[in-house]
């Protein structure tokens, strides 16, 4: 009997998901938009059924917004905390999956799903480590080194590492919970804020010029806490603008010289994400994984 595998991406905005063979061939591709999880279940439980005919699904893997736990260990493994999405506080996609199909449903944080991808087939291709950072509906930061993500007792939460605010910028953060962490400043909220209903990044040099001295604040952050070998940046609020080189100018200036390797010295340090769905790759992988056996 064939097998197949599971691959889904749950957004502030959009949850995608895609069905292929074990060799990576694509089956089906859905997307629809983030509603309540209850929603979402049912959408993915009549999406799979759908598809899976007289095949068998072998396992899923979901790269998700969080903050959530991460662990495997954990009998909570799955459970959103408390969560800005609202109603998505207090659920369970990955146990509720995992109930209904009866098979393993392994879960990450979506972006460090995509640092697993952007390593394996992407901007990092060939590297031992890589940060991943998405500017989007929030600001998240994963790290993989040699294909495995860094999980703690939960997945890093980059995004709410405090910055100095440039002067001049009072815009009230867009965070509840902090004044001006990253997410406060610069993700896709903020900058709608700051650009006003249907401009775009590109269309304001100003904006930019914020967005490049605080995200290379956080480049800077992730280099002295991280050292990676390369921050690959994705996101659909940032990427239209082309920002990265300008990034790592900005956190070149932060780390003032400081001897800091690769970050410090070679050209093309931060690059933009080269897979158009890396979070959604990085499922996939986590779900060939766990069907191979390792």
């Amino acid at each position: 009997m064939e097998q197949l595998l599971a691959g889904i991406e749950t957004g502030g905005t959009k949850i995608l998901a895609r069905m292929t063979d074990l060799n990576g061939k694509v089956v089906a591709d859905r997307r629809w938009a983030t509603g309540t999880p209850v929603t979402a279940l049912q959408d993915l439980i009549d999406f799979l059924l759908s598809k899976i005919g007289g095949a068998e699904l072998a396992a899923m893997g979901i790269a998700s917004f969080g903050p959530l736990v991460t662990d495997p260990t954990s009998p909570d493994y799955g459970l959103m905390l408390t969560s800005t999405k609202a109603g998505w506080s207090g659920s369970n996609l990955r146990a509720d999956l995992a109930a209904r199909f009866d098979v393993p449903v392994m879960v990450d944080s979506d972006v460090n799903a995509a640092a697993v991808a952007e390593q394996a087939m992407g901007a990092a291709k060939g590297l031992p480590s890589v940060a991943y950072v998405t500017v989007g509906t929030g600001i998240g930061a994963g790290l993989a080194i040699n294909g495995r993500s860094l999980i703690g007792v939960m997945h890093p939460e980059a995004g709410h590492l405090p910055l100095k605010r440039q002067r001049g910028d009072e815009m009230p953060s867009v965070c509840q919970f902090h004044d001006n962490c990253a997410e406060g400043l610069v993700s896709g909220p903020a900058l709608r804020q700051r650009l006003g209903e249907g401009r775009k990044l590109s269309d304001d040099p100003l904006v930019q010029e914020l967005v490049v001295q605080y995200l290379g604040q956080l480049a800077a952050s992730l280099v002295l806490v991280w050292s990676p070998h390369r921050i690959v940046w994705g996101g659909g609020a940032i990427l239209e603008a082309d920002l990265s080189s300008r990034i790592e100018g900005a956190m070149r200036i932060v780390l003032n010289d400081y001897g800091v390797g690769p970050a410090a010295t070679k050209s093309g340090f931060c690059l933009p994400a080269v897979l158009n769905d890396a979070g959604l790759e990085g499922a996939l992988m986590m779900a060939r994984q766990q069907a191979q056996g390792y």
